[in-house]
């Protein structure tokens, strides 16, 4: 029997077959037999399934039939680690490049995928953006790159990610055929985005609906002071293990410690804990030693638990999109399982925080302008290693994120989001990614070395050690000596240095990335652009509060629950009363501010604005502006706070607890006087 990619999509029986031989499944679910067949007919596909009913067994099937490697971009390494997991017990060799691996493991895995052996290669997106990486997949065939969680590639989903932005140009430069998109949260504007931007036809989108039966949704006003001892009760009627979600991280320490202090097998999973502690939580929980994780947002992707019978939001969650993720984590197995919010106002300070502080300062987005301007006047004057621009692109820019996220105090997320929205408009075009530090030693004698080689390879590596600094044994690599002097291209010397290192002659490091645009000189010098762009980050801000006040509307609907989150996610068919939410059981919920919050002290925070000022102007040239202020005030996180060790100032989250627009009020009212 043939086992062509066209002979398994055309034949129902062969499926099956290789379903049950490979995998030890009877049938497939809802969904996954149209998207396997698409996939294996040639078709591009968009699958949108509930949480936990399979998306990853359509790419898992078809990646045993297609000829080639399938490279799935995955955003969690935790993600990545179960599927892979998953792959070993049914005999699909699969592996991933990330950053727990050794050089010698990573090494190893690119070699098993060169040759063939690997069919499954799991990556972050991050990835693409490493040169010895990019080197690497574009020497492999790939027959199909897999998008996990594909919302974030869309500016209207809750989880924006930039570099997803760039996914739909790599699969365009690999010559990748075909690709599948993968979510379970997607609103209708999300998915034709999503298709639009891979020319994934409409008729291979795939939607299986978003209704749960099994999930109880139950929406239960509680007064700030009582949740602690509320959550106690609920978790004592309830059987099994669950997960209790929080927005803060001494949040997720205090309920723990209550939890245990109480005889609750509990444990905190947030961003704060080292690696270690966050893997043994987490191989706690699943093996079933702890009943119950109390946890910021980042726990959750990577749990492939079946029995989790409650999900508890202590706190309001970031969107509906994020409930909705985070609730679907519960009863995977198909039996009921409870989903409770514990809902006020108390905590609207602190959600709508983040998207405050996610919004660049008109300053911080100049900064970032300039240096542009001033980057490739510099750059203008030095030759140039790579092929010269194009009339409209005739300059070339370099920037490291985490330096230039210091330098204009705008956080890395929102900073590689103003660099798409200046990609999007023309001003600039990324080039490739390099280490600025590439750094190797031999393991064999130089001289054996070159003995490998014809005596042309010997002159060009020879060129290479020539132009290396080394200081005892490990040597830096000076591209631009070895570019004026040689005309050698960075593709070229990188490649080689690869070569080396395969063959285990040399060990190579590189560290400092950074990431080389063409720029279009005379667009960046618009006059107006810094203020266009405070525009859309001004409108982006105002989309996310809405979207938090979107989320308390639909906390207190007095329409079925079940059928309301369904219709938000496009889903046309669940019950209209689905007897199984709080609302059904006839409970409206109407949340309220429940702990009396001290009104702002002017004098106070006038005090506080002092002191930061005279901090900043004695450490750094930057001109302090109202939202500064408030977030020093409001006690967020920003660049230039970390930098100068602000969180120890007298003054820093003084109105922590009040809203971000009231403590704006008083900020412009001391400002102006």
């Amino acid at each position: 029997m043939s086992n062509s990619p066209q002979h398994i999509a055309d034949n129902t029986q062969a499926q099956h077959d290789s379903l049950a031989s490979i995998f030890g499944f009877n049938q497939f679910r809802t969904g996954q037999q149209q998207v396997v067949s698409q996939l294996l007919s040639g078709h591009s596909s968009l699958a949108i399934f509930p949480t936990g009913s399979g998306k990853s067994l359509c790419y898992q099937f078809c990646a045993v039939h297609l000829p080639h490697l399938t490279l799935v971009v995955s955003p969690l390494l935790a993600l990545m680690k179960d599927q892979l997991a998953f792959l070993q017990t049914k005999g699909i060799p699969a592996s991933s490049i990330d950053s727990t691996l050794s050089p010698d493991e990573q090494r190893n895995t690119m070699e098993r995928v060169k040759s063939g052996e690997i069919k499954i290669l799991m990556v972050s997106v991050e990835r693409f953006k490493n040169e010895r990486f990019r080197q690497f997949i574009d020497s492999v065939s790939v027959s199909m790159l897999v998008i996990d969680e594909a919302h974030c590639i869309s500016e209207w989903g809750h989880n924006f990610r930039p570099d997803y932005l760039k996914l739909p140009d790599y699969k365009a430069q690999l010559n990748i055929p075909l690709v599948l998109l993968l979510t379970a949260t997607a609103t209708k504007k999300v998915k034709l985005d999503m298709a639009k931007r891979f020319a994934i036809a409409p008729e291979h989108i795939v939607q299986t609906g978003f209704y749960r039966e099994n999930l109880d949704l139950n929406v239960i006003p509680t007064q700030e002071q009582q949740k602690a001892s509320t959550l106690l009760q609920l978790i004592e009627q309830q059987q099994g293990c669950g997960i209790v979600y929080v927005t803060l991280q001494h949040t997720a320490e205090q309920v723990a410690v209550g939890l245990a202090a109480a005889g609750v097998l509990a444990k905190a999973y947030h961003a704060g804990l080292g690696d270690e502690v966050r893997q043994q939580v987490q191989q706690d929980f699943m093996l079933g030693h702890t009943q119950v994780v109390v946890a910021t947002i980042a726990f959750g992707m990577g749990i492939d638990k079946s029995d989790i019978r409650f999900v508890v939001h202590y706190d309001l969650p970031k969107s509906i999109e994020n409930y909705s993720q985070e609730i679907g984590r519960a009863g995977r197995d198909g039996q009921p399982s409870r989903c409770i919010t514990l809902g006020n106002l108390d905590g609207l300070n602190t959600v709508e925080n983040f998207v405050y502080g996610d919004t660049p300062e008109l300053q911080g987005i100049q900064i970032v302008l300039d240096d542009i301007r001033q980057g490739i006047q510099s750059r203008n004057t030095q030759p140039l290693s790579k092929t010269a621009a194009d009339i409209s692109f005739d300059g070339q820019w370099e920037v490291q994120i985490h330096g230039l996220s210091t330098q204009s105090n705008i956080r890395q997320l929102p900073l590689k989001t103003l660099l798409v929205q200046l990609e999007l408009m023309g001003i600039v075009r990324p080039q490739y990614t390099y280490f600025a530090d590439v750094r190797f030693k031999f393991l064999q004698d130089k001289a054996d070395v070159l003995g490998r080689f014809d005596a042309k390879r010997q002159a060009f590596l020879n060129s290479v050690f020539d132009h290396t600094d080394f200081k005892k044994v490990w040597g830096s690599l000076n591209f631009d000596t070895l570019f004026e002097q040689t005309g050698a291209e960075r593709s070229r010397v990188v490649a080689a240095l690869e070569y080396l290192e395969q063959h285990q002659l040399i060990e190579l490091q590189t560290k400092q990335m950074t990431e080389v645009y063409q720029v279009n000189s005379t667009a960046i010098d618009q006059s107006d652009l810094a203020e266009t762009l405070h525009g859309y980050f001004s409108e982006k801000e105002q989309k996310e509060l809405q979207r938090i006040a979107m989320l308390v509307r639909f906390f207190q609907l007095d329409k079925c629950l079940s059928h309301s989150l369904s219709r938000y996610f496009d889903d046309q068919n669940a019950p209209i009363q689905c007897g199984h939410c709080s609302v059904c059981r006839g409970q409206v919920a109407h949340f309220q501010v429940t702990k009396e919050v001290t009104d702002i002290d002017e004098l106070a925070v006038a005090e506080a604005m002092q002191a930061l000022a005279a901090q900043i102007a004695e450490k750094v040239e930057y001109q302090l502006g109202e939202d500064t202020y408030c977030r020093f005030l409001t006690g967020m996180t920003m660049p230039l706070f970390t930098r100068l060790k602000i969180r120890q100032l007298r003054g820093y989250a003084l109105c922590e607890k009040n809203r971000y627009l009231a403590v704006k009020t008083i900020v412009r009212k001391i400002l102006a006087k």
